[in-house]
């Protein structure tokens, strides 16, 4: 394998999974409701009739999905804490649930066991019902972010010892966007979804996008003054985000939508918390007041911590075209239309399962160049996966031969060791999605990310090639002496 295909030998890596996901017993051990438990039982179903309440039933059978985890030679796995699990009723003067703590601390103590670094997410998108209920939840900017401090604080006294690598939020930009501008995620508020009953899309989505920006600087505050001095771990955050080229590449305007979209996107949350610096001006000018200020106390909180590494969810790709006339007041884009094909015609990729997804390694290796010169921080790539074409209509004797899947993490592993070898960029690590196949939030049981294949009937797990080969990709990049 040439050179510029390689992988530092202590690059870290591992599979990923989410809590509501996967869990279940979401009435068990003490833990109180969460936004999501709430949203997959509406009536009519918005997320295909399925729910979390059992899923693969994770929360007994952590021993066997952690022996999947040594069977694929995995030597790191990035998970997230149930809030509600934790303090069922989530504020900051709230019991906390001793139950809940022994539950996750058995977990920790179970990877640790195999040799596997636990990865630890402190928020993936189910906040406890009660919060939402007492005062708005994300919409309260002053009160969230104080009890996801005392939330934070908790998790790093009681597993800090244990664990070295946090993720304080995941994908801060589809909570605010899918929970409060579409509809289509929890909580399900919307002015421009005929299904939902409360919200506003022209100002909810930006309150909860600062509402998360500041719950995450004041748990990186407290790590870095009360626990990384005596725990030596580090602290990031998960953010999402396409890569945008311009649909017509003669036309400045789409250049300009391209770039702005992806301000949208990811500036919006990593320019106040990696550059200390306020929103994007593309995004102060679209919006104006809507878009809540950061303040000199603002601020004064984001500079209390540092954020050690950028924590990047990338899935795939896209053109991006410039809207002409009037932009709406519910616009969330950035003022921009989305294709998968450019003016000429070309796909930007290979099409996945899901009509969203498609292939585009090329362009991850852009957008970790661009990210990585942004905000110069190194880079772990915290959720990177597909459902293979029709997959979710396969039988499991069908799907655990996974040909598309095995391309894909090979191509965009290919990408990784190029931004790391020829552009220069710091990529530490990297986790696949996921490690089961699981409820796939409003999409319901359909798409199957995973690379293991499991019977929602029996529960049973199936490993599907992909996770086997992993391994020996790694192993081949990491034979290879990095070019200096």
């Amino acid at each position: 394998m040439p050179e510029s295909l390689a992988l530092p030998n202590d690059f870290e890596w591992g599979f990923a999974t989410a809590a509501y996901q996967i869990e279940g017993a979401v009435k068990e051990g003490g833990r109180g409701p969460s936004i999501w438990d709430t949203y997959c039982h509406l009536e009519p179903s918005r997320t295909n009739g399925a729910n979390g309440d059992v899923a693969c039933d994770h929360y007994h059978r952590y021993d066997e999905d952690f022996d999947l985890l040594t069977k694929y030679g995995a030597k790191a796995y990035r998970f997230s804490l149930s809030w509600s699990r934790i303090i069922p009723l989530g504020g900051r003067l709230d019991p906390v649930n001793e139950e809940g703590i022994e539950f996750y601390s058995k977990l920790i103590d179970a990877l640790l066991r195999r040799g596997i670094t636990p990865w630890v997410t402190l928020y993936h998108w189910d906040l406890p019902q009660a919060l939402h209920d007492r005062y708005g939840g994300w919409l309260n900017v002053e009160e969230v972010q104080l009890d996801f401090e005392r939330y934070a604080r908790l998790c790093f006294e009681r597993f800090g010892d244990r664990v070295q690598n946090w993720i304080t939020i995941n994908e801060p930009w589809i909570q605010a966007i899918y929970g409060y501008a579409t509809g289509s995620n929890a909580p399900g508020r919307s002015s421009i979804n005929k299904h939902s009953t409360e919200g506003n899309t022209a100002t909810e989505p930006w309150l909860a996008g600062k509402a998360q920006i500041m719950s995450h600087a004041r748990a990186v505050a407290v790590y870095s003054r009360d626990f990384r001095p005596s725990q030596k771990g580090q602290i990031g955050i998960s953010l999402n985000g396409d890569y945008y080229e311009p649909w017509d590449s003669n036309e400045p305007r789409d250049k300009e939508a391209a770039e702005r979209r992806m301000e949208f996107h990811i500036g919006w949350f990593a320019n106040p918390i990696f550059l200390k610096k306020d929103y994007p001006e593309s995004m102060k000018k679209q919006l104006g007041e809507r878009l809540p200020a950061l303040t000199p106390a603002d601020f004064a909180i984001l500079n209390a911590g540092e954020t050690d590494f950028y924590g990047m969810n990338y899935y795939t790709s896209q053109f991006a075209r410039h809207l002409d006339g009037p932009v709406p007041e519910t616009d969330y884009l950035g003022a921009i239309h989305e294709h998968q094909e450019n003016k000429d015609g070309s796909p930007v990729g290979e099409e996945s399962g899901l009509a969203w997804l498609r292939s585009c390694p090329d362009m991850f290796r852009k957008h970790l160049a661009r990210v990585y010169g942004l905000y110069g921080k190194p880079i772990y790539i915290t959720e990177n996966g597909c459902p293979c074409p029709g997959e979710e209509n396969m039988t499991c004797e069908e799907a655990v031969n996974d040909p598309f899947r095995i391309r894909y993490f090979d191509s965009h592993l290919d990408s990784i060791s190029k931004a790391i070898t020829q552009d220069g960029v710091v990529v530490k690590g990297y986790f696949a999605w996921a490690l089961l196949d699981n409820l796939e939030w409003s999409d319901g049981y359909g798409p199957r990310f995973g690379v293991t294949f499991t019977d929602y009937t029996t529960l049973k797990r199936t490993p599907k090639k992909s996770a086997l080969v992993l391994k020996d990709m790694f192993a081949a990049r990491q034979r290879v002496k990095v070019a200096a």
